[in-house]
């Protein structure tokens, strides 16, 4: 399993010209650059890995983040080839990802 960073496109007008904007002791706000639409990324566990997988190395700090719904590390990551699985690479939680607070812009 090759694990890649969070990508996502802003619910409101589908850019993947995301954001995030603070910083995880605060809160997982994030900013769409093109309709300046606010929201934050939320995950549910769904699962545990179970198969080996390199943890990649620590995104750009303004890339998409979430916290992991068990143990709520921000070291989320997706799982390259499968755009609903994602993994927590501290507790190998197997989660999805969804949207919350979403404020348009």
């Amino acid at each position: 399993m090759t694990l890649i960073p969070i990508s996502v496109a802003c619910p409101q007008c589908g850019s993947g010209d995301v954001l995030y904007s603070c910083k995880p002791e605060c809160c997982y706000n994030h900013v769409c650059n093109n309709c300046y639409t606010t929201f934050e990324l939320e995950t549910a566990r769904v699962g545990e890995v179970t198969e080996p997988f390199d943890v990649p190395p620590e995104p750009d700090t303004t890339a998409p983040t979430a916290p992991c719904a068990r143990c709520h590390e921000p070291r989320v990551f997706a799982v390259e080839g499968d755009s609903q699985q994602f993994v927590c690479a501290a507790c190998k939680a197997l989660l999805t990802l969804g949207f919350t607070g979403i404020a348009p812009g």
